[in-house]
């Protein structure tokens, strides 16, 4: 876990993919929350018990500030899988910040809200764990009036619509559509769209899939004459050269690799209609790869 959290950490830590992912699963949107308005914020929170010190460490965490003063904490945690006991993780982590504010030197006494986004990007199933304390908890019913609940806030990012998936304006977007893509359709028809945080966007793609190949792409591209990949249609161009040359494409990988060259021919003879009915329609997309050649 400690590899892929550490890869999470690099795409989400950007201050314009931070605040673009809670403008549009926290506002539907809205720029709500700029990215010259968030401060970093030291994952790792500490407590004491039993005589000696703890340690609490989110995946990632910034504050909101507005001028000097700060509006709030927003952190994140990302999940593969359901977790049973996420709603006790999230409510350690909220509460270790509520507590530093307490702790803390704060002349005027005002404190902020602590909000947590769980990020799932499971594309196989939904989440099937619980979404608030209470679910988890075995409560008597004499004490039910006086258990407080604690929700968690989750966010499905391969259940997103494909209107919301538009709404994102950083790299982000190139995430959530690979994933929303692999839900509906079991395959993936790359994007055209530029990549600020090219490397990144890969090393979580690869991470998050267990497929390295979108991570080798990047770093066997510094003796490519023609420079790194620029977005996923060029990376999964490059891709698909590594797998010819190496005799390895077989299988799934294959059946994907394909789909990949498939979609570069037709965008090169700007063909983008074809290239929405081969990522719909199985009969279609048979039909061109075999009028370009692709067995």
């Amino acid at each position: 876990m400690a590899e892929k959290d550490a890869s999470e950490k690099i795409l989400e830590s950007y201050n314009d993919v931070f605040s673009d992912i809670v403008n549009v699963l926290l506002f539907n949107g809205r720029q709500v929350l700029g990215a010259d308005e968030l401060e970093d914020q030291a994952p790792r929170t500490y407590y004491k018990a039993d005589g000696r010190l703890h340690e609490i460490e989110r995946d990632v965490a910034k504050r909101w500030k507005n001028g000097n003063i700060r509006v709030a904490c927003i952190g994140f945690e990302n999940q593969t899988a359901s977790d049973p006991d996420m709603p006790l993780r999230v409510i350690g982590y909220d509460g270790a910040e509520y507590r530093a504010q307490l702790l803390g030197d704060n002349d005027t006494g005002s404190r902020y809200p602590v909000v947590t986004l769980v990020l799932y990007f499971g594309h196989e199933k939904p989440w099937s764990g619980p979404l608030s304390l209470k679910e988890r908890l075995n409560v008597p019913k004499e004490f039910e009036p006086y258990v407080n609940d604690y929700k968690i806030n989750l966010f499905q990012i391969a259940y997103l619509t494909r209107e919301q998936v538009e709404l994102f304006q950083s790299d982000f977007k190139v995430v959530a559509d690979y994933f929303v893509q692999k839900r509906e359709n079991g395959d993936y028809v790359p994007s055209s769209q530029d990549l600020t945080h090219v490397q990144e966007t890969l090393q979580l793609l690869s991470i998050m899939t267990n497929d390295h190949r979108f991570e080798d792409a990047y770093n066997t591209s510094t003796d490519d004459r023609k420079g790194g990949p620029r977005n996923m249609c060029d990376v999964l161009d490059k891709v698909e050269n590594r797998g010819i040359e190496k005799g390895i494409v077989k299988g799934e990988s294959r059946g994907e690799n394909k789909m990949a060259l498939l979609v570069k021919k037709l965008l090169d003879q700007n063909r983008i209609d074809d290239v929405k009915r081969a990522s719909e329609d199985e009969k279609s997309r048979a039909e061109l790869m075999k009028e370009l050649g692709i067995n």
